[in-house]
């Protein structure tokens, strides 16, 4: 007995079967249950939607013994037939077989016929954009003006190469692709009726190889049911098809959402153990963050996302945390190693980079927020180093003006190390011995009770400044991540440090070993012991001053504009402006003069 394929076994046989084409289905139906049928019809859309189905139906409901209905009774012997293929009043043209001027001349000598059997002589004509030009115009008038026992159904899936002059003779109706969540349940209802035992993971690994065809997916099912039978593994549906495994991609999003640089690392070579190529997962990673980004910018995605509920609860966990600003971020940096590995000659590690790039992509500011704190910097008042940078009078008496390279660029102070208030006490008692003269402000630290204090707000700024400074002089990696965190609250008996949630910094300091050396470092600057605290922030916090790293971008940024508002404000440069009738392209501050 031969072996009847699930795609021949379960093609829609009424208008209610057909997946996904419900604005093709219910204008057909409202067409016959009104008698306003239409001589001539065109089916467009992608491979294995229902365009042939959809023509038979048709054929089927006009053509039923039991009369025009808008749903066949497929148990006539005129329906039989049309479902077998062998009914001589419905003829199946191949387009790609019979493309030529002579055929289409047999074809129309054949219309003026009465049918046989039926009510209509039905030309169901499949691939007809492969007709020749000679062949199309042979049919125009036939097509315009046909008997009134005689129906055309054309079917193509490039309309583009019909000729308007058929196309403005026919009704046409376009054929969507099927969305997954549509396939996934068709599919469903089918092994159920099979009697498989087969999960909704696999049946949506199915489903996304047909790519948007019913027909792929049911000829992929009858694939894996060939390999696996009755009781089909997820692991071998993802084996035999050749996809990368879900969990892989979703394991891969998580480690590098999470910052885990060996995560990360791990599941690169698990990709290659494997042997799946190393673009079409860089392509499924790109696909996983497009889902969240989606997910994360528009919360209900509704039909923007071909994937599974389970599918569509895990993406949204893992980007619930991060904003739309840093998931683009991740989704340019693999669609940049993507476009890489397509000509690289080792996937693997452009892979891996783009991995690690992730995993420690630290989070992005808002330009407004930089913005804002630029203008609350060139709000302060003037430090007695900016100061120094005005014109001054040099040894020769003539006035320097403040585009001098040496003038403009700040002074950068030593390190200097904070010692505990006892110890500054005592040092300074030593100073004063005797009969000896001692400054005002050494007396004042010496006797005063203030120099015991801890320290105040207004100097908690250059606390954390000089224990960092301290900490990158003894351990520079940890000194370099300290540089990242913003000082939430800072003193020598207390320091609250404040990170970004699913930030690298913060994994860091949550490790009992990482704050425990950070604690021995504190104690050894400030002589005191030290109580650390880490906050997690959900948001870059706005009443905290900014971390290390972006006050010295601040800074710089500040710095360059003065250096450039100095150099268009100087009458040579002015001059020369003028003179050349240009502009100035940038500036670039000149190193000091080697003799």
């Amino acid at each position: 007995m031969s072996y009847l394929v699930l795609a021949r076994k379960w093609r829609p046989q009424t208008f209610s079967d057909l997946v996904g084409q419900e604005h093709v289905s219910q204008t057909l139906k409202n067409a016959i249950d009104g008698g306003r049928v239409a001589h001539a019809f065109l089916f467009t859309g992608a491979r294995g939607v229902g365009k042939t189905s959809s023509a038979r139906i048709l054929a089927k409901a006009l053509n039923c013994e039991s009369g025009l209905s808008v749903e066949p009774c497929n148990v006539c012997s005129t329906c039989l037939e049309i479902t077998e293929g062998n009914s001589v009043d419905v003829f199946e043209i191949d387009g790609a077989s019979n493309t030529g001027v002579d055929d289409i001349r047999e074809l129309r000598d054949n219309i003026k016929y009465l049918p046989s059997r039926s009510r209509y002589k039905i030309f169901i004509i499949d691939e007809v954009h492969m007709l020749t030009t000679n062949a199309f115009n042979a049919l125009l008038k036939t097509l315009e003006e046909p008997p009134p026992h005689v129906k055309f159904i054309f079917a193509t899936t490039e309309p583009h190469k019909v000729p308007i002059t058929i196309l403005s003779r026919c009704q046409r109706f376009d054929f969507k692709r099927i969305s997954l969540p549509r396939i996934v349940a068709r599919l469903r209802h089918i092994v159920d009726r099979e009697e498989v035992t087969v999960s909704d993971e696999a049946l949506a690994v199915v489903a996304r190889k047909g790519d948007g065809s019913m027909r792929d997916a049911l000829s992929t099912l009858d694939q894996v049911l060939a390999f696996c039978g009755n009781n089909v593994p997820d692991a071998e549906v993802a084996t035999l098809l050749g996809v990368v495994d879900r969990r892989l991609v979703m394991e891969a999003c998580r480690a590098a959402l999470a910052g885990e640089v060996r995560g990360v690392l791990e599941i690169a070579a698990r990709v290659d153990a494997v042997g799946y190529s190393m673009r079409q997962f860089c392509q499924e990673l790109i696909g996983g963050f497009r889902s969240m980004l989606i997910l994360r910018a528009v919360g209900d995605p509704g039909e923007l996302l071909e994937l599974s509920e389970a599918e569509l609860a895990e993406l949204a966990a893992q980007g619930a945390g991060h904003s739309v600003a840093d998931l683009q971020r991740h989704l340019s940096l693999l669609l940049k190693a993507e476009a890489e590995i397509a000509h690289a000659s080792f996937p693997r590690l452009i892979l891996e980079m783009a991995l690690i790039k992730m995993a420690t992509l630290a989070p992005a500011l808002p330009v407004q927020e930089l913005l804002s704190r630029l203008a609350a910097l060139e709000a302060e008042p003037r430090s007695p180093q900016r100061a120094a940078s005005a014109p001054q009078q040099t040894s020769s008496g003539q006035q320097q003006t403040a585009s001098s390279p040496q003038q403009t660029r700040p002074q950068e102070a030593p390190p200097r190390e904070t010692q505990p208030a006892t110890r500054v006490a005592q040092d300074a008692g030593n100073l004063a011995a005797p009969g000896a003269v001692t400054p005002a402000g050494v007396a004042g630290a010496a006797s005063g009770p203030a120099s015991a204090a801890p320290a105040t707000d207004c100097d908690a700024g250059d606390l954390w400044g000089s224990l960092v400074r301290f900490v990158k002089g003894k351990k520079p990696m940890l000194g370099s991540e300290l540089e990242q965190l913003y000082p939430v609250k800072v003193s020598r008996e207390l320091m609250e440090i404040g990170c970004l949630t699913g930030s690298y910094q913060l994994k860091r300091m949550q490790d009992p070993e990482q704050l425990a050396e950070l604690k021995g470092l504190a104690l050894a600057h400030f002589g005191v012991p030290t109580v650390v605290k880490i906050v997690v922030l959900s948001e870059v916090p706005s009443g905290v001053p900014p971390t290390l790293s972006e006050k010295k971008t601040l800074e710089d940024a500040q710095r360059k504009a003065e250096l450039r508002r100095a150099a268009e404000e100087h009458p040579l440069v002015a001059a020369a402006v003028a003179l050349f009738d240009g502009e100035i392209a940038g500036v670039k501050e000149l190193g000091k003069i080697k003799p």
